[in-house]
């Protein structure tokens, strides 16, 4: 059996080769924000609930459609809770759960990679589209 040590954690997988395999713990974790949007919502709700409307005004680019898929994602793996108030016209808020909120550092963690390194990746995608017309 192999460790994996992260800060105050530890992953438990059968073995060092079997480390991202589907029934690996920490496979979870880069299941749940391999879909961008899902990242990219809890990222939205950081700072407290917010109607699906709000939502998709502060994200930009998400459908209707692609939004409830999300958030009935998020909701399903509790890292997002939806409070519906019984009023005329009705009205639902999403907030982000305590375990929802404890994934804000990894993405935030992402975000400051992705803008450190931004300009070397776009570089490498222009050369490997280069050496495609070649």
């Amino acid at each position: 059996m192999t460790t994996v040590g992260i800060p105050s954690h530890t992953i438990w997988c059968l073995s060092e080769a079997s480390l991202f395999l589907a029934d690996c713990q920490a496979r979870l974790a880069f299941d749940l924000i391999a879909n961008t949007w899902n990242a990219v919502v809890v990222w939205a709700l950081r700072h407290g609930p917010r109607r699906p409307g709000r939502l998709r005004e502060e994200i930009g680019g998400i459908s209707p459609k692609v939004l409830t898929e999300t958030l009935r994602r998020l909701e399903f793996n509790g890292l997002v809770a939806r409070r519906a108030y019984a009023e005329a016209p009705p009205r639902v808020e999403y907030e982000l759960t305590e375990l929802g909120r404890s994934l804000l550092g990894p993405i935030e963690a992402f975000g400051v990679w992705a803008s450190d390194h931004a300009d070397e990746v776009m570089a490498a995608q222009d050369l490997q589209s280069s050496d495609h017309f070649l």
